[in-house]
């Protein structure tokens, strides 16, 4: 458990952050100078609130009231920055042993031979930083980062500086180490596509204020929440397995709580969890059941919520099984389908906007 509820002004913003989280993976999420970066040096130590108190798993590292302030380096975290910061001196080997030399050996929970099969590391060793990608230098700087075995891992936008290639590579191994270790995470971003794939819980944040805490299916679904500034932020975040691939097609078949779902392009192996976002503006409604289209995905459902998010545009909230997608359309379209709680809809999704940057 995360317990935050610090104060501190920076320059002519008052940053006030409050929210309490459980969960292996937290992400802060939210715009550039949202207040995040600044939360997780408070965490580290790297930057002292001027008032309020930051506890993880029941201790206390914070304290203004008690006069608690633990120095960084009792802290146990573990900090990986958006550039690598590894030591050029030193090869791979010796920048992944740096800090778990330092620790205790009764404290040490994870070996350098299972971190280094982790994270794919194994043809780097004699290598030296300057001689490695960018994406490269984030597993092995992840690394040191887990070999001091730290209490909580910060990662502040540890994908940013890579390009697209690199930035999914990393993707599937940060993937990998959440399911492999319990070592608690709070991942910075504002990135929709990362914090869907890793975080269990969200701290949405704009202004220097928390405006959202909570699951990441609760607070990813919410319209009214766009970290980018874009229009169509908002969607449903579905855990499902999958059920099926057809290889001749390429589309792999997802179960889910209401139903199936058919994902274009999805690299899974049958039997695998996967988590999939579902975009509003991806969605479509029809009143009566569609026959004879391209789409493949149409969901049984029934409307649990109709809203306005601004002039000429509509949320609809469509429940299907215990799942809850969200649609936005015209609110003509709306009014013409006679949308309102209670009526029984079909919900439309493409396959092909189901790809792997939505579902990992």
């Amino acid at each position: 458990m995360l317990r935050i509820d610090v104060g501190r002004r920076l320059g002519s913003v008052e940053l006030a952050a409050t929210f309490a989280v459980d969960a292996r993976v937290t992400a802060l999420f939210g715009r550039s100078g949202a207040g995040k970066t600044s939360v997780v040096n408070m965490i580290a130590g790297l930057l002292r609130p001027d008032r309020g108190r930051i506890e993880i798993d029941g201790e206390v590292l914070f304290d203004s009231v008690c006069g608690v302030d633990v120095p960084v380096e009792k802290r146990r975290v573990g900090y990986v920055f958006q550039e690598g910061r590894l030591f050029p001196h030193l090869d791979v080997r010796r920048n992944l042993l740096y800090g778990h030399s330092l620790v205790p050996a009764a404290e040490r929970y994870v070996a350098p031979e299972h971190v280094v099969e982790l994270l794919g590391l194994g043809d780097l060793m004699e290598r030296r930083p300057g001689d490695l990608s960018g994406g490269e230098k984030q597993r092995v700087a992840i690394g040191r980062a887990l070999l001091a075995s730290p209490r909580i891992l910060l990662l502040d936008e540890p994908l940013a500086s890579l390009d697209a290639r690199r930035r999914d590579e990393v993707l599937r191994y940060l993937e990998l180490l959440c399911e492999d270790l319990r070592v608690p995470m709070v991942y910075v971003s504002h990135s929709v596509e990362e914090v869907v794939r890793l975080a269990g819980a969200v701290v949405h944040m704009a202004g220097g204020r928390v405006t959202a805490a909570g699951s990441v299916e609760e607070v990813m679904g919410r319209p009214d929440l766009r970290a980018g500034g874009g229009v169509f932020e908002g969607g449903a975040v579905i855990d499902a397995r999958v059920v099926a691939q057809d290889m001749d097609y390429d589309l792999a078949t997802l179960a889910f709580d209401g139903g199936t779902l058919a994902v274009a392009g999805l690299d899974a192996l049958v039997g695998e969890p996967v988590r999939v976002r579902v975009r509003a503006r991806d969605v479509s409604v029809a009143i009566d059941e569609p026959r004879g289209i391209s789409i493949r995905n149409i969901l049984r459902g029934r409307v649990a919520a109709v809203g306005n998010t601004r002039e000429g545009v509509v949320d609809v909230a469509i429940a299907v099984g215990s799942t809850m997608l969200r649609s936005r359309i015209t609110r003509q379209a709306a009014e013409e389908l006679g949308l309102a709680p209670g009526r029984e809809v079909w919900a439309l999704v493409k396959a092909v906007s189901l790809d792997r940057r939505h579902a990992g």
